[in-house]
């Protein structure tokens, strides 16, 4: 775990809390806010919090933001068309050099986490109201740290298989749901030099960002992926001479050139 204090930014769609008059009641902030008081809460000095929403100018996720934030939650649902896809793919960049990203519930098919997982990242889905019961399956990972085994959420939408994601890297929950269906409702991912943290439980209709173990898990998840930002930066392609294991110089690729001529 990292010692410094993290820079986070928890960024929220923000369009179910304006239009849908329960969901305001449950967040009258906003999701958002929620997420947000419950990662400052948890890891006190060691984060300093701030929040950004789709309509913000640039979805509030310019170059100057995303190079000075070491992790980065996302939650998405009704609007992931609206997202730019230059702000996508400045993301994706930082991602791959080493920004950390928890992406949360729905946030499965925002156009970040499809692009990084390369798969339609597709569900089964029923929201009906539904007890829903998170197990932990690798006790001894950090983000498991200091939650109950089951979390029980009492309301909450049914995620289950087939999830179309790759393999994870390491699978920490999976919940069970009244119907029957389990779910990989908790994993990480590598990419580039860029960790990544999926967590299912969140649906708009539901208090589940008030509940504490869910909350833990997120902050859990916040420090688990902070990078190094010492050390960020792009995987790059370099030549090296023989006998010269120290000082590679740069190489654009072979497709550099294409349009010459």
């Amino acid at each position: 775990m990292t010692t410094r204090t993290l820079n986070v930014l928890v960024w929220g769609e923000n369009r179910h809390e304006q239009a849908e008059p329960h969901v305001a009641e449950i967040y009258p902030d906003g999701m958002h806010n929620a997420i947000r008081r419950g990662v400052e809460a948890r890891l006190g000095e060691r984060a300093k919090v701030a929040t950004a929403t789709l309509d913000d100018p640039e979805h509030g996720l310019t170059e100057e933001v995303l190079a000075g934030t070491d992790v980065l939650t996302w939650w998405g649902h009704a609007a992931h068309g609206e997202v730019a896809d230059e702000v996508v793919e400045r993301v994706h960049r930082h991602v791959l050099s080493g920004m950390g990203l928890v992406v949360l519930h729905s946030g499965h098919w925002s156009k970040i986490f499809t692009k990084l997982m390369g798969t339609t990242c597709t569900l089964r889905w029923r929201s009906d109201n539904d007890r829903e019961l998170v197990w932990t399956v690798n006790p001894a990972h950090p983000i498991a740290r200091g939650v109950p085994h089951p979390i029980e959420i009492p309301a909450q939408e049914m995620y289950g298989e087939q999830f179309d994601i790759p393999t994870p890297d390491e699978l920490i929950f999976i919940s069970s749901f009244s119907g029957g269906e389990v779910f990989r409702s908790g994993c990480t991912f590598l990419r580039g030099n860029g960790k990544i943290f999926y967590f299912s439980p969140g649906d708009q209709d539901y208090p589940v960002y008030h509940h504490p173990d869910v909350l833990q898990v997120i902050a859990n998840g916040v420090e688990w992926a902070a990078g190094d930002p010492d050390r960020r930066a792009l995987p790059t392609l370099l030549r090296y001479d023989r006998d010269d294991f120290f000082n590679g110089q740069g190489y654009r690729g072979a497709m550099h050139n294409k349009d010459a001529g």
